[in-house]
């Protein structure tokens, strides 16, 4: 089965300290979410910052308002610097999610690579050519927007979002 993976860059006006402020509170994730999704953070936490063995829990609703429970583990931390939350039950049978902060002149580049495998195999392979990998586009699409929003745009950068088809289909 196929391994894809998604990589979004940003360079934002901002600082490492705000940035990893506004991306290690778990409460901040329903405001880069787009609307449409029906995203609702159900756990309760445990501190008021990420830190590594956190589990989330969300309810999501991407096809036909179907409700879907999602957990996510934060896996690695180290601050102002990346984290990762890694998929322990939900929609994907993989689903690794790392997220950079670099600071640069005047700013923050913003790296997220997400390593993702569906399940049902050719099935799967299909459901991410016809509809996943558009809707995962979407989404950083949207984050990216209201993080512009929220923090300002970086001069002359254009969004910047890849996938890639990481192992063959056994």
């Amino acid at each position: 089965m196929a391994v894809y993976s998604l990589k979004s860059v940003q360079t934002i006006p901002a600082s490492v300290e705000a940035l990893w402020n506004f991306f290690s509170d778990p409460e901040k994730l329903p405001v880069i979410t787009p609307p449409n999704l029906g995203f609702k953070i159900i756990s309760k936490h445990h501190g008021d910052r990420l830190y590594a063995g956190q589990i989330i829990e969300y309810i999501v609703k991407p096809v036909l308002k179907i409700p879907l429970y999602w957990m996510t583990e934060i896996t690695h931390v180290e601050l102002h610097k990346y984290f990762v939350d890694e998929q322990r039950h939900g929609p994907y049978s993989f689903w690794h999610h790392q997220h950079f902060f670099n600071a640069v002149k005047d700013g923050v580049e913003m790296t997220d690579i997400v390593h993702y495998k569906l399940p049902f195999g050719f099935i799967g392979n299909w459901a991410n050519a016809l509809l996943v990998q558009k809707s995962l586009r979407e989404i950083f699409a949207y984050r990216y927007q209201k993080i512009e929003e929220i923090y300002g745009k970086w001069p002359s950068q254009l969004m910047s979002i890849s996938f890639h088809k990481t192992t063959k289909s056994a």
